[in-house]
């Protein structure tokens, strides 16, 4: 069973710093693209960064020059640098994984989401 462990989320003030990791463990044969995803109360989830396997990247324009999304193919974990962090970034966020879990199949991997709270 493939499982995306998050860590790394709590509460910060505005313009403070957080970074948040998620691990893929399980049957794993390779991961594509991995990234975050954010949703805030109220609000629909939203692409925030993703990366693939070979390094390239994908933001949200309102998260560009403030978060860094890198990745570590051994230890088949992304990660995410948030920097400058606003009110407006509070939202739960999810670990994302497409990956080939069995040998004819490419599935996409959600974690359980972990809390960001920007605030004074």
């Amino acid at each position: 069973q493939v499982q995306l462990v998050e860590s790394g989320g709590g509460l910060v003030q505005p313009g403070g710093s957080l970074r948040l990791s998620c691990a893929a463990s399980g049957n794993i044969f390779g991961i594509y693209n991995m990234g975050w995803f954010r949703q805030a109360p109220g609000k629909q989830r939203e692409l925030v960064a993703v990366i693939t396997s070979g390094g390239s990247t994908n933001y949200a324009d309102s998260v560009k020059g403030r978060f860094t999304i890198s990745r570590d193919n051994a230890k088949n974990t992304v990660y995410l640098q948030m920097n400058s962090l606003k009110p407006e970034d509070t939202a739960v966020y999810y670990c994302y994984a497409r990956l080939r879990a069995t040998i004819t199949a490419v599935d996409d991997y959600w974690g359980q989401g972990t809390q960001v709270t920007v605030s004074s």
